[in-house]
């Protein structure tokens, strides 16, 4: 599972870095508001653990712009405020949890292992849609027209990324980090070589990974034209 964790106070960000880690946690780290809130909206994050304040852009305010843009990533905040209103504010923007500083790690694990049980609970009942494309990320399936096709499971969170960010440019980096892992070795050419492998599946929809030079691929609903690769 891959985490964001967004907190400004460099000692507790690596301490939580490190256990997190140790507990098996994807984890990147962002250290302000502006920076937390642009890595967010890659959409390549399963939850996100964030600081209430900080510099920059307030904890709060960069959960109301998530929310507003349809990011639906499960959100842990951190606070040292523990009146009832902060927590309703916090509740109301859009935190899924909220956590009162200073914290047990045992109570952060507990309520991130909640958080990814709800997650994993959504997943099993989810299907993604785009311009009548259907993708069941839990049986690898998709499905256009009256045709299903079988998914390898790399083909099949690829596919995934693309469909939760449609007209989204996506770098061949975040790829590489959210399908094979940030410790993986694997080189940018899988990336292109299993680009490829989808762009023969989607032949015959109206959806077209499309290649942006120098940066990465677009997910666009285009004219069905069989057969062309762009």
């Amino acid at each position: 599972m891959r985490l964001l964790l967004v907190e400004d106070e460099p000692r507790l960000s690596e301490a939580l870095a490190y256990i997190l880690k140790k507990n098996k946690y994807g984890v990147d780290t962002a250290f302000d508001g502006e920076t937390g809130q642009a890595m967010a909206e890659t959409g390549v994050y399963d939850l996100i653990i964030l600081d209430r304040m900080l510099p920059r852009k307030e904890g709060v305010s960069l959960l109301k712009e998530l929310r507003s843009q349809g990011i639906t990533t499960p959100v842990l905040l951190l606070t040292a405020k523990d009146s009832i209103q902060d927590r309703i504010e916090g509740l109301d923007a859009g935190a899924d949890d909220y956590l009162v500083k200073p914290f047990s790690t045992d109570e952060l694990l507990a309520r991130l292992r909640a958080l990814g049980r709800r997650l994993n609970t959504q997943i099993q009942d989810e299907q993604l849609t785009v311009a009548g494309l259907i993708l069941k990320p839990l049986h690898c399936e998709l499905t256009k027209g009256s045709e299903t096709v079988k998914l390898t499971l790399k083909e099949s969170l690829l596919l995934e990324l693309f469909m939760r960010n449609p007209r989204q440019v996506i770098t061949k980096e975040q790829i590489l980090d959210r399908v094979w892992g940030l410790d993986s070795e694997v080189e940018a050419n899988n990336v292109e070589i299993y680009v490829h492998y989808l762009r023969k599946k989607l032949n015959s929809s109206e959806v077209r990974i499309e290649t942006v030079r120098g940066i990465g691929y677009c997910l666009k609903e285009v004219p069905n034209v069989p057969g062309i690769e762009t």
